[in-house]
């Protein structure tokens, strides 16, 4: 789906961390406090010197800015750092970094990536304004950065009590087979009030099951503590944009609670969740005889050379490696500047023209690894649309959702009015657990087999490495090994922007479903990662 799970986690927005290790500063001749602080709407009120404050209060401030000027354009500090690089060159490899201490301690940095900032921003502005924070979610570099500060690099938790002093510091920095940061450009420091935030006591009970859910009730079998710890911390705003949580025990509803607005008959938008069903749609495809196996070759289903950028290489991209993200064509969703990058597909009048007019990588050991490649899975809902009888809707109809009792449901279309099986079908939370549920059974529904055992099992296997966190990828499912009270547990699931889960446990008896709208926040997944462990498990595994 449009800016997916992999474009949140590697770029959020043009952004990218830097490691210390790597750093070779040069020493600051003089400490400059010449940065400063505002809480005015910056887009509306271009900020004075009498909007510069020195106290800031979390919780209660709705904006918060910082401004400074330079002596010089960024480009000439660039230009110092690496004399024997172009001025385009200089613009490639280096930009601001943003250093954030805490009480004079640095706790996160964040080296710009190329695409933060104009060319103009970099080669003739002296004076900036930043916007860190504001009511509504900002399409914006520094928004951005501040979120990471505060949820990635543990801001939050160091601010949540009140009486700190919060410092930015500003440098360029080039990174070539080093990371080079130069002398400090700006710096300046405010005092973090932190006013209570006021919760709503109705929104932590847990919240009882209502009749005619369509599931066996479970025996309430779990930690009441963890579970109302979680609705106050979702009702807090630490875990965001939260909509629902529901909890399978051994194909029976354990849990099922709903947040922001949401209930059981809201159908959610899940994101790149919809991808897992395009793997699921390709394997009952395949056990029909519609298709012959994920190993068929795409020239099979389309006639290459009719497309532009023909290769040798194309010819051999089968159906396997578009689920398994390993094809080889130039697309990777984490890199805004990639021919084959999702934001560039969505444009187009045709969605598979587009992709199948891709080149190939021309490293070949690059084609060969994992690439989180929406368009991809985009090809593979279009060859089940054409290999089954009446098409990808009415098939998913008649094989998947009509069997699991599923009628509520919404899909998104391609131009061609295909499904849009890079992520566009919404279900409600319940029907997500009955997906989940599906494959726990390893294919088995109400005692009727509607996907095979061994289609299952490719599917959550650990099919190929892959390279955004170093786990394992299966047939449109990740993989993950959770930790808790020194024991692991494997679990396979699926994934959408925002925060959006089903989780099936390999070896204890539960599927998890997160419904969650935190969409382009770099911290969507982590969210789900902390209530994981810190809260559900601890809430469902008997210690």
């Amino acid at each position: 789906m449009k800016l997916n799970y992999i474009l949140i986690i590697i770029t959020c927005l043009c952004l990218s961390c830097s490691h210390k290790s790597e750093t070779t500063k040069i020493i600051d001749l003089e400490e400059k406090e010449n940065l400063n602080f505002s809480k005015i709407d910056v887009s509306k009120n271009k900020a004075t010197a009498k909007d510069y404050l020195k106290t800031f209060t979390r919780n209660e401030d709705k904006f918060l800015n910082i401004h400074f000027t330079l002596d010089k354009p960024l480009i000439e500090s660039l230009e110092l750092l690496a004399p024997d690089l172009t001025e385009n060159e200089c613009l490639e490899k280096g930009n601001f970094q943003f250093s954030f201490l805490i009480d004079g301690v640095t706790i996160y940095e964040e080296n710009l990536n190329k695409g933060a900032g104009s060319k103009a921003f970099k080669k003739e502005q002296l004076d900036h304004t930043i916007r860190l924070l504001a009511p509504n979610q900002l399409d914006y570099w520094g928004w951005f950065m501040w979120l990471k500060f505060m949820k990635l690099g543990g801001g939050e938790e160091l601010l949540k009590e009140g009486g700190h002093t919060l410092s930015i510091a500003v440098r360029p920095y080039i990174k070539q087979e080093e990371l080079k940061v130069g002398s400090l450009l700006a710096k300046g420091s405010i005092t973090v009030e932190v006013a209570e935030i006021v919760v709503d006591e109705r929104l932590i009970p847990i919240q009882k099951i209502q009749p005619n859910s369509g599931w066996e009730i479970a025996k309430n079998d779990f930690n009441p503590k963890k579970i109302t710890a979680l609705n106050r911390r979702i009702a807090e705003g630490y875990f965001e944009a939260i909509n629902g949580i529901v909890v399978i025990k051994e194909g029976q509803l354990l849990l099922e609670e709903y947040f922001n607005g949401e209930n059981r008959t809201t159908l959610h938008d899940s994101r790149s969740v919809g991808k897992s069903m395009a793997s699921t749609m390709l394997g009952i495809a395949i056990q029909e005889n519609y298709i012959n196996s994920e190993n068929e070759f795409l020239k099979i289903f389309y006639d290459l050379k009719s497309y532009t950028n023909y290769s040798v290489e194309k010819e051999m991209v089968t159906l396997k490696s578009l689920l398994t993200m390993c094809s080889g064509f130039d697309g990777d969703d984490s890199d805004y500047n990639s021919p084959g990058n999702e934001e560039n597909m969505y444009p187009t009048n045709n969605w598979v023209e587009f992709t199948l007019g891709l080149p190939m990588q021309e490293d070949q050991k690059k084609a060969k690894e994992f690439t989180y490649f929406t368009a991809g899975v985009v090809v593979l809902g279009d060859v089940i649309n054409q290999s089954v009888p009446n098409g990808l809707i009415s098939y998913a109809e008649k094989k998947l959702f009509g069997p699991l009792d599923i009628s509520n449901y919404q899909w998104e279309y391609t131009p061609q009015k295909v499904g849009n099986t890079a992520g566009g079908i919404r279900l409600s939370a319940l029907d997500f657990a009955k997906y989940g549920q599906l494959y726990k059974n390893k294919g088995l529904w109400k005692g009727q087999q509607i996907l095979t055992k061994e289609w299952v099992e490719k599917s959550l296997s650990h099919q190929v490495k892959q390279s955004i966190d170093g786990d394992y990828y299966g047939y449109l499912f990740w993989n993950k090994t959770y930790k808790y009270m020194d024991k692991e547990y494997e679990v396979s699931f699926c994934s959408g922007n925002g925060g959006n889960k089903i989780f099936i446990f390999k070896d204890i008896p539960f599927v998890v479903v997160i419904t969650a709208s935190a969409y382009n926040k770099p911290n969507a997944h982590l969210n789900a990662d902390k209530m994981m462990v810190e809260y559900i498990l601890p809430a469902i595994i008997k210690g």
